[in-house]
């Protein structure tokens, strides 16, 4: 695969797809899209022919009360200390955060098991997601990945001219990465793997996946994006970063948003190749976007594994209780090692929405596989008895 250098005054001048993508990265692309499909009546998020897609929510009344059960965060929020840290560092805001960072990307070299140049540094790993769409699709190619799946990353290399083939996960719905990896042709830039899978929550079992990053990465990247890892049931054990410590061609996301509850601060990283992240980060740098106070409480959550834990079990425990409650009363449902869980409802999915925004419950409904789905994030046991008791009045 041939590929072209640009710097970034040159990339600017690219066209207009590409700035078009370029100028939705500093926001939600994801709230970005909710406003245009609500402007335009529009029942679905994406104008896509896959199988794949994703309804609009209505538009929630000025102080209108919300349970917000929509975008997986976690309802415990970070360590207390990561939260001292970080009002500590405001005092400090008139300096670039540059020697910080630093710091943080050791201690995070230590803990991956890899080296300082194998860390890229970003606002959130979806940014991240997004650069390397960015860079790797500016010149077409397509992007491998399950279906449904994370969209960030997909939408991103489509808007610069990409393509996306994808592959319907098997029946227990972990990746098909048999068919994945004869779907790779002369044009696959990168195969896309979310694991544990969003919007589903299922995994891919370990040693499976990682025989086949051994052998795929040898053709092309593949990314394994592991931003609900740590709130699996094996955790890191399940990791695909020993293949970037090995030299292999795959990339690693993590982030901070989940399990050390700083969706709010923006702040994750990918790992990988050293030469790889240099190609992206000399167009994209994506340490630029990171605020010293979030790096301050980043730095120090990293050290305070037993509230991590804790915050673990609760959200377990609130996802056994949504679970049951799903299997008592005869949902289907995905097996989920996430924050969230997602499950068949018997109506159209707009329509869903429409029902729970009113009764003040806010989720997200997809449909695919000819079904419509209702996921919903896991907040805490007592907004999860909220939502299922909103359920058992809506489908009574």
């Amino acid at each position: 695969m041939k590929s072209t250098s640009f710097t970034r005054r040159e990339w600017l001048k690219i066209g207009g797809t590409s700035l078009g993508a370029l100028a939705l990265i500093p926001t939600d692309i994801w709230a970005e899209n909710v406003a245009k499909a609500q402007q335009s009546n529009s029942p679905f998020l994406y104008p896509t022919k896959h199988v794949f897609n994703e309804f609009t929510p209505p538009v929630v009344k000025e102080n209108q009360p919300m349970v917000i059960l929509r975008a997986n965060e976690n309802p415990y929020g970070p360590p207390p200390e990561a939260a001292k840290a970080f009002q500590d560092e405001v005092f400090t805001g008139n300096r670039y955060a540059w020697k910080t960072l630093h710091e943080l990307i050791d201690k995070i070299a230590e803990k991956e098991g890899i080296q300082p140049e194998q860390i890229l540094m970003g606002p959130g790993s979806s940014d991240l997601l997004e650069k390397v769409a960015m860079v790797l699709f500016r010149n077409g190619g397509n992007v491998v990945s399950a279906d449904p799946s994370y969209m960030s990353l997909i939408v991103v290399a489509k808007s610069v001219g990409g393509a996306w083939k994808s592959y319907k996960l098997l029946d227990d719905s972990q990746h098909d990465l048999d068919a994945m990896e004869a779907g790779i042709d002369e044009d696959t830039k990168l195969v896309y793997i979310c694991n544990p899978n969003n919007p589903t929550g299922s995994i891919t079992d370990a040693k499976k996946l990682k025989g086949f990053c051994r052998r795929v990465s040898k053709k092309v990247p593949v990314f394994v994006d592991e931003a609900y890892i740590e709130l699996s049931e094996n955790g890191m054990k399940d990791s695909m970063n020993t293949l970037v410590a090995e030299g292999e061609n795959v990339i690693v996301a993590r982030t901070f948003s989940k399990i050390h509850g700083m969706a709010g601060l923006r702040i994750g990283y990918i790992i990988g190749k050293a030469e790889t992240l240099d190609t992206i980060s000399k167009i994209t740098r994506g340490g630029m976007g990171i605020t010293g106070p979030s790096i301050a409480a980043a730095t120090t959550s990293l050290d305070h594994k037993d509230f991590l834990d804790s915050t673990k079990t609760k959200i377990t425990e609130a996802r056994t209780y949504t679970l049951n409650y799903l299997k008592e009363n005869n949902y289907e449902y995905l097996p989920s090692q996430t924050n969230f869980v997602i499950f068949k409802i018997p109506m159209e999915g707009k329509t869903f929405l429409n029902k729970i925004y009113a009764k003040n419950v806010a989720v997200r409904a997809f449909k695919f596989w000819d079904e419509n789905w209702c996921r919903v994030s896991i907040g805490t046991l007592d907004e999860m008895k909220v939502f299922t008791k909103t359920i058992s009045e809506i489908f009574a």
